[in-house]
């Protein structure tokens, strides 16, 4: 299964390198790769009712998804960001923090921790919608991301947390939308959007979403690369009734 998912990753980076639709940082492979007309993805998300209603966004860290991020603070929201592979959790970028005209350098990864503030997990606010990036994803709403499963375990980290299930939306080049079958697992996160440089499709995903973090699935490795984990968990443990 893992095999067939990479290589229809392998497909979707040589297509956009062959249409010329990648752009910095390259090479695309191993990447969320970047791509010609994410702006215009960008604009096409601040017309969906999600959107709209939504007061704190959670948008992936990678370079596609920098103008969303940035238009989230120039529409007067909350801008939610993991850090890459959550070593230090999540960082938050509210609006008043970001001197009018600096939101793009203010949502910039190499910027962000100088506008914005690391959370601790108790201090998460409540999310009410989630951006994530993908290398392919079917119109059903099954999707691909890099390989290394963090949009996947950042949902279930909010789940876990007790956020309410929010809509799931993934800014992708029309090309990213492959026919392939994309093998789906439990611990997968299905969107609920694919908003491209031409059109915004509803998936009406049949898939569910995680509820949580399948604890059996988290290796002693994984805890150690994620200190956030170990935090959930004690967080998890504390809220129990029969804790203490």
């Amino acid at each position: 299964m893992a095999a067939d998912k990479q290589a229809i990753r392998l497909n979707v980076w040589k297509a956009m390198e062959e249409a010329r639709v990648g752009r910095f940082p390259l090479p695309l492979v191993g990447r969320i790769p970047n791509f010609q007309g994410a702006e215009q993805a960008a604009h096409r998300v601040t017309g969906l009712e999600a959107y709209r209603k939504a007061k704190t966004v959670k948008v992936n860290p990678d370079s596609p998804q920098l103008p969303l991020r940035a238009q989230v603070l120039k529409d007067g929201k909350t801008l939610l960001v993991p850090t890459p592979r959550l070593k230090a959790g999540f960082v938050q970028v509210r609006p008043e923090w970001v001197p009018p005209g600096e939101e793009r350098r203010a949502a910039s990864l190499s910027r962000l921790r100088e506008y914005g503030r690391e959370l601790s997990l108790s201090d998460l606010p409540p999310v009410d919608l989630i951006v994530v990036g993908s290398v392919a994803v079917h119109r059903d709403g099954r999707r691909l991301g890099k390989g290394e499963g963090y949009a996947d375990r950042e949902y279930a980290i909010l789940r876990e947390l007790g956020n309410p299930p929010v809509p799931v939306i993934t800014t992708v080049h029309s090309i990213q939308v492959v026919e392939e079958e994309i093998p789906f697992e439990p611990f997968d996160l299905a969107v609920d959007w694919i908003v491209t440089e031409r059109d915004a499709i509803a998936t009406r995903t049949p898939y569910p979403k995680p509820t949580g973090i399948d604890w059996e699935r988290v290796t002693d490795d994984e805890l150690k690369a994620m200190p956030v984990l170990e935090e959930i968990r004690s967080l998890s443990l504390s809220d129990r009734p029969d804790s203490g």
